[in-house]
């Protein structure tokens, strides 16, 4: 499907280029699609709408991601030996921006 091109009209012009007589293979070539959109857009006139999945149940630990969070921050000010999370390889400054994006300290 070229850019900038929606659905509906990629649709009319397979239905308009079958109507002149190319083949299926023909049209999966010229448009870039798979013989599934081919003959989707043979038998209806307009795409099927998008289906919603349904939102992620929530993560157990979400009410205490604040406490979590607030934990790994007095972490990276505290002396080696009273950490929870060790990385000796990186600067606290590196640490604490790891902490802000929310990668996860490996201990």
């Amino acid at each position: 499907m070229p850019p900038g091109q929606s659905k509906v009209e990629l649709y009319a012009a397979l239905r308009r280029d079958s109507r002149d007589g190319m083949s299926n293979r023909a049209l999966q070539c010229k448009y870039g699609v798979t013989w599934s959109t081919v003959n989707k857009a043979l038998t209806s006139a307009w795409p099927q709408p998008r289906t919603t999945t349904a939102s992620a149940r929530p993560s157990k630990l979400d009410p205490f991601t604040l406490l979590i969070d607030e934990i790994l921050l007095i972490d990276l000010d505290a002396t080696r030996k009273q950490r929870h999370t060790v990385t000796p390889d990186l600067p606290p400054s590196d640490r604490r921006a790891l902490l802000v994006r929310g990668v996860a300290l490996t201990t």
